[in-house]
Protein backbone atom coordinates (compact mmCIF):
# COMPACT_ATOMS: atom_id res chain seq x y z
CA UNK A 1 0.00 0.00 0.00
CA UNK A 2 1.04 3.58 -0.55
CA UNK A 3 0.09 6.95 0.82
CA UNK A 4 -1.20 9.20 -1.91
CA UNK A 5 -0.99 12.99 -2.14
CA UNK A 6 -4.24 14.76 -1.31
CA UNK A 7 -5.14 17.71 -3.53
CA UNK A 8 -6.00 20.90 -1.67
CA UNK A 9 -8.48 23.66 -2.49
CA UNK A 10 -8.29 25.67 -4.75
CA UNK A 11 -6.53 23.09 -6.97
CA UNK A 12 -8.57 22.99 -10.22
CA UNK A 13 -8.25 19.19 -10.44
CA UNK A 14 -10.73 18.99 -7.54
CA UNK A 15 -13.37 20.39 -9.95
CA UNK A 16 -13.09 17.54 -12.46
CA UNK A 17 -16.13 15.23 -12.61
CA UNK A 18 -15.19 11.58 -11.99
CA UNK A 19 -15.92 8.85 -14.54
CA UNK A 20 -17.72 5.59 -13.68
CA UNK A 21 -15.59 2.55 -12.92
CA UNK A 22 -16.13 -0.01 -15.69
CA UNK A 23 -14.51 -2.96 -13.94
CA UNK A 24 -13.47 -3.60 -10.36
CA UNK A 25 -10.08 -5.07 -11.16
CA UNK A 26 -6.74 -5.29 -9.34
CA UNK A 27 -5.94 -1.66 -10.21
CA UNK A 28 -9.14 -0.43 -8.52
CA UNK A 29 -8.56 -2.72 -5.51
CA UNK A 30 -5.02 -1.32 -5.12
CA UNK A 31 -6.41 2.22 -5.41
CA UNK A 32 -8.91 1.40 -2.64
CA UNK A 33 -6.17 0.04 -0.36
CA UNK A 34 -4.01 3.11 -1.02
CA UNK A 35 -6.96 5.42 -0.38
CA UNK A 36 -7.64 3.78 2.99
CA UNK A 37 -4.00 4.12 3.98
CA UNK A 38 -4.03 7.77 2.92
CA UNK A 39 -7.32 8.53 4.69
CA UNK A 40 -6.30 6.86 7.96
CA UNK A 41 -2.90 8.60 7.96
CA UNK A 42 -4.40 12.06 7.28
CA UNK A 43 -6.50 11.33 9.54
CA UNK A 44 -9.97 11.46 8.04
CA UNK A 45 -13.26 9.57 7.85
CA UNK A 46 -13.87 9.73 4.11
CA UNK A 47 -11.92 10.11 0.89
CA UNK A 48 -13.01 10.31 -2.74
CA UNK A 49 -10.66 9.27 -5.55
CA UNK A 50 -10.91 12.80 -6.99
CA UNK A 51 -9.06 14.06 -3.91
CA UNK A 52 -6.02 11.93 -4.81
CA UNK A 53 -6.17 13.00 -8.48
CA UNK A 54 -7.83 9.81 -9.73
CA UNK A 55 -11.01 10.82 -11.50
CA UNK A 56 -13.03 7.65 -11.10
CA UNK A 57 -16.14 7.13 -8.95
CA UNK A 58 -14.53 5.49 -5.89
CA UNK A 59 -15.11 6.45 -2.25
CA UNK A 60 -13.68 4.99 0.95
CA UNK A 61 -15.09 5.78 4.39
CA UNK A 62 -14.71 4.72 8.00
CA UNK A 63 -16.61 6.72 10.62
CA UNK A 64 -15.65 4.38 13.48
CA UNK A 65 -13.47 5.58 16.33
CA UNK A 66 -10.97 2.74 15.91
CA UNK A 67 -10.64 2.35 12.11
CA UNK A 68 -12.46 -0.97 12.25
CA UNK A 69 -15.42 -0.27 9.92
CA UNK A 70 -14.01 0.40 6.44
CA UNK A 71 -16.62 0.96 3.72
CA UNK A 72 -16.20 1.13 -0.06
CA UNK A 73 -18.64 2.76 -2.49
CA UNK A 74 -17.91 2.41 -6.22
CA UNK A 75 -20.20 4.23 -8.69
CA UNK A 76 -22.56 5.31 -5.88
CA UNK A 77 -26.02 6.67 -6.59
CA UNK A 78 -28.18 8.18 -3.86
CA UNK A 79 -31.89 8.57 -3.29
CA UNK A 80 -32.99 10.98 -0.57
CA UNK A 81 -35.44 9.20 1.74
CA UNK A 82 -36.27 12.18 3.95
CA UNK A 83 -35.99 15.82 2.89
CA UNK A 84 -35.33 16.90 6.50
CA UNK A 85 -31.93 18.55 6.65
CA UNK A 86 -29.42 18.05 9.42
CA UNK A 87 -26.70 20.52 10.33
CA UNK A 88 -23.19 19.19 10.59
CA UNK A 89 -19.84 20.93 10.96
CA UNK A 90 -18.01 19.52 7.97
CA UNK A 91 -14.31 19.44 7.44
CA UNK A 92 -12.36 18.11 4.49
CA UNK A 93 -8.92 16.67 3.86
CA UNK A 94 -8.79 18.90 0.75
CA UNK A 95 -9.64 21.99 2.83
CA UNK A 96 -7.39 21.37 5.85
CA UNK A 97 -8.02 23.22 9.07
CA UNK A 98 -11.48 24.55 8.24
CA UNK A 99 -14.86 23.40 9.55
CA UNK A 100 -18.15 24.99 8.54
CA UNK A 101 -21.80 24.11 9.05
CA UNK A 102 -23.47 22.47 6.04
CA UNK A 103 -27.08 21.30 5.83
CA UNK A 104 -27.73 17.94 4.15
CA UNK A 105 -30.42 15.24 4.21
CA UNK A 106 -29.73 12.81 7.05
CA UNK A 107 -31.53 9.77 5.62
CA UNK A 108 -30.61 8.39 2.20
CA UNK A 109 -30.42 5.14 0.27
CA UNK A 110 -27.28 4.33 -1.68
CA UNK A 111 -26.71 1.80 -4.42
CA UNK A 112 -23.08 1.07 -5.26
CA UNK A 113 -20.51 -1.63 -5.89
CA UNK A 114 -18.34 -2.94 -3.06
CA UNK A 115 -14.62 -3.78 -3.31
CA UNK A 116 -15.47 -7.15 -4.86
CA UNK A 117 -17.59 -5.51 -7.58
CA UNK A 118 -20.87 -6.69 -6.06
CA UNK A 119 -23.89 -4.39 -6.16
CA UNK A 120 -25.54 -3.46 -2.87
CA UNK A 121 -28.26 -1.08 -1.73
CA UNK A 122 -28.34 0.25 1.81
CA UNK A 123 -30.12 2.87 3.86
CA UNK A 124 -27.78 5.30 5.62
CA UNK A 125 -28.58 7.79 8.36
CA UNK A 126 -26.83 10.48 10.36
CA UNK A 127 -23.10 10.96 10.00
CA UNK A 128 -22.75 8.08 7.53
CA UNK A 129 -25.36 9.65 5.21
CA UNK A 130 -23.81 13.11 5.51
CA UNK A 131 -20.27 11.83 4.94
CA UNK A 132 -21.27 9.87 1.84
CA UNK A 133 -23.01 12.92 0.34
CA UNK A 134 -19.89 15.00 1.05
CA UNK A 135 -17.72 12.43 -0.76
CA UNK A 136 -20.13 12.11 -3.69
CA UNK A 137 -19.89 15.89 -4.07
CA UNK A 138 -16.15 15.40 -4.66
CA UNK A 139 -16.92 12.97 -7.47
CA UNK A 140 -19.07 15.72 -9.01
CA UNK A 141 -16.29 18.34 -8.71
CA UNK A 142 -17.93 20.06 -5.76
CA UNK A 143 -16.49 20.96 -2.35
CA UNK A 144 -18.19 21.75 0.95
CA UNK A 145 -16.98 25.35 0.61
CA UNK A 146 -19.38 25.68 -2.34
CA UNK A 147 -22.22 25.62 0.21
CA UNK A 148 -20.78 28.66 1.99
CA UNK A 149 -21.20 32.33 1.24
CA UNK A 150 -18.81 33.76 -1.39
CA UNK A 151 -17.14 35.80 1.34
CA UNK A 152 -16.41 32.76 3.55
CA UNK A 153 -15.26 30.73 0.54
CA UNK A 154 -12.87 33.51 -0.56
CA UNK A 155 -11.49 33.86 2.99
CA UNK A 156 -10.73 30.13 3.14
CA UNK A 157 -9.22 30.19 -0.36
CA UNK A 158 -6.95 33.10 0.57
CA UNK A 159 -5.71 31.43 3.76
CA UNK A 160 -4.98 28.14 1.97
CA UNK A 161 -3.21 29.89 -0.93
CA UNK A 162 -1.05 31.75 1.59
CA UNK A 163 -0.22 28.46 3.36
CA UNK A 164 0.70 26.86 0.01
CA UNK A 165 3.04 29.78 -0.82
CA UNK A 166 4.72 29.51 2.59
CA UNK A 167 5.32 25.76 2.12
CA UNK A 168 6.75 26.24 -1.40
Amino acid sequence: MARLSILEFPDPRLRKVAEPVNEVDSRIKTLIDDMFETMYAAPGIGLAATQVDVHERVIVMDISDNQQAPRVFINPTVVILDETLGEYDEGCLSVPGFYETVNRPTRIAVTALNKEGETFTEELQGLMAICLQHEIDHLEGKLFVDYLSPLKRQRIRGKLEKAHRQRA
